[in-house]
């Protein structure tokens, strides 16, 4: 039957559903069968604009379309019942009946879409249909609500909202079928509550420009910001509620010049000034803010079970957060780049067993940093690429930086030399003014500053001066000085990261950069000063340091430079080992303590083994490590891991990778799943894995012979997985025999031979350093180097302190004593000059040498009976 003549029939016999329904049934089965010729699955919405009778549809008039879309909820949930009853999934019937629906749903969608003319009774009526409609596997919110809500909007801007639609409005959106959250599609129904009840208010007579919205008091932020825009005046507080209901739309990855023009209207009218005070203290809040634990007890089969839930922000909250975020886009000052640094800093915190805090909201503000003007943005990403943990996050703050880059047509690396700030410091120093009195802050080491108070006279103060407490302008400028010296705290540590990793770029620079970004820096000079750099000299590079306002060679010959001179990193793997213990000297003779350990720096070299087994070295091979420390560890120093669970996801082997992309090349460290019952986390994450082999791969995927891959390349990487081992090894926990926990034998076997096994090269070189430090310590006399051992004689005992691990065997029939290290295990050795920060296992052994010498003081009773068992 033509489709005009269908029509016409059913104007004739308006009364006679039945005719009329199946008539609807013969339309959709075609439209179907026209379908299925090209279409082999059927999911989802189908697109069914390039059908013959779904275009005869749609030029239809409106009462036809609206007739069959009041038709359809029923037939749709009487079908849905029906196939999904237990059947026989290659049943080719119930296959077609599936498939039908799905047109249907498709075609319910699509005409909802267009443009169309309800009256408000058809429009009660389809509401009514998709509550009526709303069992079995039919869920309320897989129904066109949204495109439902559009039609509805749109009617009411056009015929206005009368008092029947107004009252079934208002009782719809109180109903329980618009504050189900046992669904997927709870943040939908939100979004089209919302439209509904500004379309009612709309129509109202308010003079208000938004109705009042209030954030979920489900997490203590929605409580907060409630309060804070409680104590605003009606006329402000307006225009809070509609950005609220603006940034409800938050959803996607990235905002819309959509969303960022009305957010700037909205903001204006707030006051830019207001909305930044305000914005940021929410954000201030949220960065503070702990994620709240609530802990389940349930029975099953006799066995209790106990869990934790964590809220850190309510579903919907974060989205608003998510868009106050983007709606920050058009500010570039300080105060909120910092801000919102730290707010991503915060959003990437883990939360056990379930992962970042808020990564959207944290991915918000990357890409707010990284489109805010000059290069404070670009600074902050910098310094959150070495904080941050996440892979993927990771991998996104490159991708800014690499954009910013390409912008600027330098590379990612002198970007981020260009993006540092100096804070205004000179050599890692500043001063502020506080009348006649002086606040100066001085960088005393890698993270960490002293703060100073001067009189007018130059003595020094130790308190804040009372006047400055007493003046409001005076407090506000201490505050500054406060927050500032945190930034320099955290910048400082980061950028000793940083060029701890220019080894393996392959960097060099023109002295006149060199002195712009590392040596005149005010931030990193105190890093830069202290370490030994190549000057390329006639085609020779001689190794120098700065000392006596002069760069010197090895022989304190002074080196001269011009602003062309390249420069680059010293490395031991480039020097003669002669040359190497002469700088080694020397350092010590001016008691530097180098921010990262160059001098003293394991270099790896192609062993016979390495050279027979050609494409792939088993150095770092069969150590046992805790798994979740290795990942942690591996992702500061760059290199992409992926945690293994204890489910069945077909991985029993995970490869670690490091990007070496100034070498064309990729590192793999291969990880092999250590299968032990009951031995993984509450997410199932494996507490242990195993290490296997080191490869490198070049673009194509090719495995390179050792042999051609770079030396400065080997020796780093190399020294990644011997410090991964040196961390992450089960070896080093003092706890493990005593912990209670079954072991496998060869895990306990492997803790004995590593504990008290051969030096790893870390532990050569930290072996080297106490040979030096010991005749010069108070506790000479009755320490000295045994072997791979430091020997202590106690009052007691005589104890033997392993290099590598720190672990203690006692003398004389080498009973196993366990210390664990505190948190303060340098207290003992701060009086200690070391060559190089940053080896805890180095003051960890110093400090129990320290602390066994007289092991006549000790009062922990726990060591005590061990001592004298």
């Amino acid at each position: 039957m033509a489709l005009k003549d269908f029509l016409n029939k059913l104007v004739k016999s308006q009364g006679d559903h039945n005719e009329a329904n199946t008539t609807y049934e013969s339309l959709l089965s075609k439209l179907y069968h026209e379908a299925k010729k090209d279409t082999t699955y059927f999911y989802g919405q189908i697109k069914l604009s390039q059908y013959p009778t779904y275009q005869q549809i749609k030029n239809e008039s409106n009462d036809f379309k609206i007739n069959l879309i009041l038709f359809l909820p029923k037939v749709i949930y009487d079908e849905s019942r029906k196939v999904h009853r237990p059947v026989d999934w290659s049943n080719k019937q119930y296959q077609d009946r599936n498939n039908l629906n799905l047109v249907r749903q498709s075609v319910l969608s699509a005409l909802l879409r267009t443009k169309l003319t309800f009256e408000d009774q058809q429009l009660i009526q389809l509401m009514d249909e998709f509550r009526q409609f709303t069992k079995g596997n039919i869920y309320f919110s897989q129904w066109p609500i949204g495109f439902y809500v559009t039609q509805l909007s749109k009617h009411i801007a056009s015929h206005g909202l009368s008092d029947d639609l107004r009252s079934y409005l208002m009782e719809l959106i109180e109903s329980d079928k618009f504050s189900n959250k046992k669904n997927y599609w709870g943040a939908d129904l939100q979004k089209a509550k919302i439209k509904i009840e500004e379309a009612i208010f709309q129509q109202s007579d308010s003079e208000m420009v938004s109705p009042p919205y209030r954030l979920n008091e489900g997490d203590e932020f929605g409580t907060y910001v409630n309060e804070e825009i409680g104590k605003l005046l009606p006329e402000e507080a307006q225009y809070w509620h509609q950005l609220f209901f603006h940034t409800l739309s938050a959803t996607a990855g990235k905002p819309t010049k959509k969303f960022l023009k009305t957010s700037k209207e909205i903001v204006a009218e707030i006051g830019n000034q207001k909305f930044k005070t305000l914005t940021n203290s929410f954000f201030d809040f949220v960065i503070k803010l702990k994620e709240q634990e609530t802990q389940h007890t349930q029975s099953y089969r006799g066995q209790t079970y106990t869990y934790s839930t964590w809220i850190f922000l309510e579903e919907k909250n974060s989205i608003i957060l998510k868009g106050l975020v983007w709606s920050m886009v058009q500010f570039h000052d300080s105060t909120s780049l910092a801000t919102l640094a730290n707010l991503a800093e915060r959003s990437f915190k883990k939360i056990p067993g379930v992962g970042p805090a808020a990564a959207s909201v944290g991915n918000a503000t990357l890409y707010v940093l990284a489109n805010s003007r000059g290069l404070e943005g670009i600074s902050h990403l910098s310094r959150l690429k070495l904080k941050i943990k996440q892979n993927n996050t990771k991998k996104l703050i490159q991708k800014y930086l690499e954009e910013g880059s390409q912008k600027l047509g330098i590379s990612p690396e002198e970007i981020e030399e260009l993006s540092i700030p100096d804070f205004g410091l000179v050599n890692g120093f500043k001063k502020y003014s506080f009348d006649d009195y002086k606040l100066s802050i001085e960088i005393i080491g890698v993270g960490r500053t002293k703060m100073t108070w001067t009189k007018p006279d130059g003595s020094y103060q130790k308190s804040v001066p009372a006047f400055v407490k007493q003046s409001k302008k005076l407090s506000q400028l201490l505050s500054k000085a406060k927050d500032e010296n945190k930034k320099i705290q955290k910048y400082s540590s980061a950028q000793r990261d940083r060029i701890d990793r220019l080894f393996i770029l392959d960097r060099e620079w023109t002295y006149e950069q060199f002195s712009k970004f590392y040596f005149n820096h005010g931030l990193i000079a105190p890093i830069a000063s202290k370490l030994i750099w190549y000057f390329e000299i006639d085609n020779q590079k001689i190794a120098g340091i700065y000392s006596n306002e002069q760069w010197h060679d090895l022989d304190e010959n002074s080196i001269p430079l011009t602003s062309e001179t390249k420069v680059s990193l010293w490395h031991p793997i480039f020097d003669t080992t002669e040359n190497t213990l002469g700088w080694r000297n020397r350092l010590e003779q001016l008691q530097w303590q180098q921010p990262i350990k160059q001098a003293y720096r394991e270099i790896y070299i192609l062993t016979d083994a390495e050279i027979n087994t050609r494409l792939y070295s088993n150095r770092m091979a069969a150590h046992l490590l805790k798994q979740h420390q290795f990942s942690s560890l591996a992702s500061i120093r760059n290199w992409k891991y992926q945690l293994m669970g204890a489910y069945d996801d077909g991985r029993d082997t995970e490869v670690a990778r490091l990007a070496l992309p100034a070498w064309g090349l990729t590192a793999e460290y291969w990880i092999n799943e250590l299968y032990m019952e009951d031995s993984f986390n509450e997410a199932g994450i494996w507490n242990y894995v195993a290490t296997d082999q080191i490869r490198f791969v070049d673009n194509n995927n090719n495995t390179l012979n050792l042999i051609d891959v770079p030396k400065i390349v080997l020796s780093e990487v190399l020294r990644d997985a011997d410090l991964f081992v040196g961390v992450a090894s089960i070896g080093n926990d003092p706890t493990w025999q005593d912990s209670g926990t079954e072991r496998t034998h060869q895990m306990n076997q492997y803790w004995s031979s590593y504990s008290f096994g051969d030096l790893n090269e870390m532990a050569k070189t930290r072996k080297q350093v106490l040979e030096r430090l010991i005749p010069r310590l108070k506790i000479k006399s009755v320490a000295e180097i045994d072997g791979k051992f430091l020997r202590v004689k106690g009052k007691i005992r005589t104890y033997k302190i392993h290099i590598g691990s720190s672990n203690i065997l006692m003398e004389p029939n080498d009973q196993y004593l366990c210390i664990v290290p505190s948190g303060k295990a340098a207290d003992k050795t701060s009086g200690v000059f070391l060559p190089f920060e940053g080896d805890r296992g180095l003051s960890v052994v110093l400090s129990k040498a320290f602390l066994l010498a007289d092991d006549d003081k000790i009062t922990d009773t726990t060591i005590l009976t061990q001592i004298n068992r």
